[in-house]
């Protein structure tokens, strides 16, 4: 019989770090994510790693490129503003090639803002918040489960792809509380690093990691190859949840806490008789973009839902079928409370004619 624990999202996907293999930490408390560094201070030494509480966020990125330089699985995490102060050292990881788990528990902005639930720093997460034009990974779980899931499948793919993975959670997510199934690892088949610095050896090349590159055509060249591997990442990697997605005549579409509540909305339109699916976005970026095409071939009205002024929803509307109509409903951060499901059931009953 599997084990139940009942833990908070934040510990979650602390939990699903170490179990990936995580032995290096570094970080800086923040509202909403404290409970991240706390976790992981506790349970890394249990395990032989190693925690760091950095001076600073910049130090903590820097520590982290330094760790995954190394071939090390390490991580670090922060809630939107600490963000922002990471985007310069993950330009850098991105631009060495170097893997490694971001986690972001979002909270309001801009600026200071708040401690409340938001959905705000999406454009930064997915468009790649520094300089340089370079992508992350970037998954979005909805529960407590997927936080530890999610974890473990952002540590492969960061190491298969060679690209900084982000979990982008928030703090409704970081901080509410739900069982979770731990489970062990499969094997999972990944290339050796054998790009990882050593030290200088006898008889050996050395090592380098860099993201600088002077000579006539290389940058050029290293950008191309990074753009390919983008691409390669959003041919095999993209991954969604769809419900009632095959006799929808209105989609909804949300990430996150607020698909939570769209699922909830969903279902409550369906016993009143409207025919409204969902499609929920798991991985961010690579963005699912042939999953949004193939239903809007049918279904032709979507609604996107989300916790900020609008911002996913550009991506639909690039992703969706030419003839597809895409209609936004969302709440900027700072109201203090969550959309209701019933609230959300009204704008589906509005998109839907009113009446089932």
């Amino acid at each position: 019989m599997d084990q139940r624990l009942f833990v908070k999202g934040n510990e979650a996907v602390a939990m699903g770090a170490l179990a990936a293999g995580c032995r290096y930490y570094f970080g800086y408390p923040i509202t909403p994510q404290s409970d991240i560094p706390e976790f992981t201070a506790r349970e890394l030494p249990r395990l032989g790693g190693t925690f760091i509480q950095a001076e600073s966020e910049i130090a903590a990125i820097n520590m982290l490129l330094g760790a995954s330089a190394c071939g090390m699985r390490a991580m670090t995490s922060s809630s939107s503003p600490g963000i922002s102060l990471k985007q310069e050292g993950l330009s850098y990881m991105a631009g060495s090639e170097l893997p490694g788990l971001v986690v972001n528990i979002c909270r309001s902005g801009p600026g200071l803002g708040g401690i409340d639930a938001s959905q705000a720093d999406y454009f930064q997460a997915v468009k790649g918040g520094g300089h340089g034009g370079y992508r992350l990974i970037v998954l979005a779980p909805h529960s407590v489960q997927e936080m530890y899931d999610l974890a473990l499948l952002a540590f492969d793919l960061s190491d298969r792809y060679r690209i900084p993975a982000m979990l982008l959670g928030d703090s409704v997510i970081g901080q509410m509380k739900e069982a979770l199934i731990p489970h062990p690892r499969a094997q999972v088949e990944l290339p050796p690093k054998d790009w990882a610095v050593r030290g200088k050896q006898e008889g050996a090349p050395q090592r380098v990691v860099k993201s600088l590159y002077l000579g006539d055509g290389e940058l050029e060249a290293h950008n191309w190859r990074l753009h390919e591997r983008y691409a390669l990442l959003e041919a095999r990697e993209t991954r969604w949840e769809g419900l009632h997605t095959d006799d929808a005549e209105l989609l909804v579409t949300a990430f996150g806490i607020t698909a939570r509540i769209a699922k909830s909305a969903v279902r409550m339109a369906r016993e009143a008789g409207f025919k409204v699916g969902l499609l929920r976005p798991v991985s961010l970026f690579p963005f699912p973009r042939e999953a949004f095409r193939t239903v809007t071939l049918v279904t032709k009205k979507v609604l996107c839902c989300e916790l900020n002024t609008g911002q996913m929803v550009e991506d639909v509307r690039l992703s969706v079928a030419r003839d597809a109509e895409v209609y936004f409903y969302g709440r900027p951060p700072g109201a203090g409370s969550l959309p209701t499901p019933e609230e959300f059931a009204e704008q589906i009953a509005r998109y839907c004619g009113g009446a089932a």
